[in-house]
């Protein structure tokens, strides 16, 4: 992060976040989670390898580490799916369910520009995304059927 400050690619650092699942959230708590537990299996990790580095980053940068729950995370992923057509992983969705809830609480500025990282599809954890759909609907292969459909199921 550092070394863009030196040939000037950037003008000014940018803050670095992190988030977290609240059941699996040992930056934010200052200490390993022995069972972490939570429906984002690629952060279920309790004691992270890059921990220091992390910290360091956002340190340096003025950010800070938070923690969403279960509940917000799925939310999110719902969200971004329906009003994005972004189908992304939950530990995906946790970056943006993160970045809404510091803008609700006031942390993030208002006007402040936000990048967020979906790096993981929703494909690499269909069971989660399944489990929280409606029942798919089944229509006749034909284009009418089809058009019914999808304006029977349009949100209002």
């Amino acid at each position: 992060m550092r070394r863009y400050g030196a040939p000037r690619i950037a003008d000014r650092r940018p803050i670095m976040l992190g988030y977290q699942a609240s059941g699996a959230a040992p930056i934010v708590r200052g200490r390993p989670v022995e069972n972490p537990e939570t429906v984002a299996t690629a952060i279920r990790i309790g004691n992270p390898v890059s921990w220091q580095q992390a910290l360091a980053a956002s340190r340096e940068s003025g950010g800070w580490f938070a923690e969403c729950t279960d509940e917000e995370i799925l939310q999110v992923q719902k969200l971004l799916a329906r009003t994005e057509g972004i189908f992304c992983e939950p530990a995906s969705a946790i970056a943006v369910a993160g970045v809404l809830k510091d803008l609700e609480l006031g942390r993030i500025g208002e006007g402040s520009s936000v990048v967020c990282t979906l790096t993981g599809h929703g494909l690499k954890d269909p069971d989660t995304a399944i489990a929280q759909s409606a029942k798919p609907v089944t229509v006749d292969a034909e284009l009418k059927a089809v058009e019914r459909a999808i304006r029977e199921h349009l949100p209002k």
